[in-house]
């Protein structure tokens, strides 16, 4: 019977079947059971067969890509008491609470029996067997430099900061050092983003891609949680990416690419601001498209740094008034700038109405948003602007904007993006580049 026809039976069995069927048993059998991964594993959760060295998991959120993980280096860890083990996620601190300690971890998922030992001073787990792994963060590359193992496991490598070409630089390095035992291979799981360091793990040999969707977990999720999901982002870009697990490839044309976007990303602010402004794209009608709300800085080194997107979705007047007055006192903003095309009366009123205080400026846009976005995003390939985190759906918008062309990102309308040419054009373009300013 193979794996797939074994848990269609206990799936499908009647009570009475397994209830007998758990009596055959002796009673260190029955104690296996609910740690028996085989049972419960789905077909893409499981090691893919023949001469792999790499085994890649693109999945949507929920698959269940953080416990193929941690089963897999339990087997590992189990089987070969010489097994050294890398565990690198994008920070220590992640290592730690996801694939150590987190609800589907290595911990979690071991038999208390057999359970590692966790020394997280020494960042170390060791199993009664005599394996072992160390954690590691992808953000300090130079701490796999040097250290020599037989398996790894790296998660969330799309997540990895690739400023400085870190995250590439630590792929290098564990590769380098996977050199022990007779059959050294890899495990990264990932929601699948175009990233410098996916596309680099597609393109070379000895890789064997898996990938799913969030709803063949279903089973293990909450049934409003996936409801929410598919209301939310179904048939959008960040649904195929987050949910599908699809990689979604740049455009041709696109004013941004995912690579460019990786290649400006720090993790925070690095550099004290002189200038704060948020940027703000209003919706043409209640219940139309989202607010566009980004928050942007120049530090004093002279970079554009994108600090937040607080854009909202659905929300009347009010509500997202409320919202750019929550930005601005939140990152103490110099400016607010604000496209008034819709209504620059209006804008304006609630605005005010929200905070009588905010230094308010409303500018017409004379032209196209990708034409208007183009000067921004010369100043992103001259490495003039940075990103101080991780802003999913504002940077699909980004991607989704085409030169020459109709907007091809999710949604009917790049809000996000808009509010953010409008603040990084305030900050490092001046007034030149859209001179019809209304209201200062």
């Amino acid at each position: 019977m193979t794996i797939v026809d074994r848990n269609l039976w206990l799936a499908e069995a009647k009570p009475r079947h397994v209830t007998h069927l758990m009596k055959r048993l002796s009673e260190p059998e029955r104690d296996e059971v609910p740690y028996d991964w085989q049972l419960r594993a789905r077909d893409s959760q499981l090691p893919p067969e023949g001469d792999w060295r790499v085994w890649l998991i693109l999945a949507g959120r929920g698959f269940g890509k953080t416990r193929a993980g941690a089963e897999w280096v339990r087997s590992v860890a189990e089987a070969d008491p010489h097994a050294r083990i890398a565990l690198v996620a994008a920070s220590l601190g992640e290592a730690r609470s996801v694939m150590v300690e987190g609800e589907s971890g290595i911990l979690a998922c071991s038999p208390p029996w057999r359970r590692p030992e966790f020394e997280p001073s020494l960042r170390r787990l060791t199993w009664p067997s005599g394996a072992q792994a160390m954690l590691f963060s992808a953000g300090e590359p130079e701490g796999l430099r040097g250290a020599q193992h037989s398996h790894a496991w790296c998660d969330e490598v799309a997540k990895w900061q690739n400023a400085g070409g870190r995250a590439i630089a630590a792929w290098d390095n564990l590769l380098l050092g996977l050199r022990l035992g007779e059959n050294p291979r890899v495990l990264a799981t990932t929601t699948p983003r175009a990233v410098a360091l996916v596309r680099r793990i597609l393109s070379e040999d000895g890789v064997e891609r898996r990938g799913g969707r969030t709803e063949e977990n279903g089973g293990n999720l909450p049934d409003r949680f996936l409801r929410a999901m598919r209301k939310t982002y179904a048939k959008t870009l960040l649904g195929r990416q987050e949910l599908d697990g699809e990689l979604i490839e740049d455009l041709p044309g696109a004013l941004w690419t995912r690579a460019l976007i990786e290649e400006c990303r720090e993790a925070e602010a690095s550099v004290p601001a002189l200038r704060v402004v948020v940027g703000v794209d209003p919706p043409a009608s209640v219940g139309g498209d989202a607010c566009g709300i980004v928050v942007a800085a120049l530090g004093e080194d002279g970079v554009g740094r994108v600090l937040a997107d607080a854009s909202v979705a659905g929300a009347s007047p009010e509500r997202w008034a409320k919202a750019v007055a929550r930005a601005a006192r939140r990152w103490r903003a110099d400016r607010v700038v604000a496209e008034a095309n819709q209504g620059g009366a209006m804008v304006a009123s609630v605005l005010r109405a929200a905070d009588v205080m905010l230094p308010l400026r409303l500018v017409h846009a004379s032209r196209g948003k990708a034409a208007r976005a183009e000067p921004v995003a010369a100043l992103y390939e001259v490495g003039r602007v940075r990103h101080a985190g991780v802003f999913a759906a504002l940077e699909d918008e980004l991607c989704g904007l085409v030169a020459g062309g109709p907007y091809q990102g999710p949604g009917r309308s790049p809000d996000r993006a808009d509010a953010l040419v409008w603040a990084l054009t305030e900050l490092m373009l001046g007034r030149s580049a859209e001179p019809r300013v209304l209201m200062t």
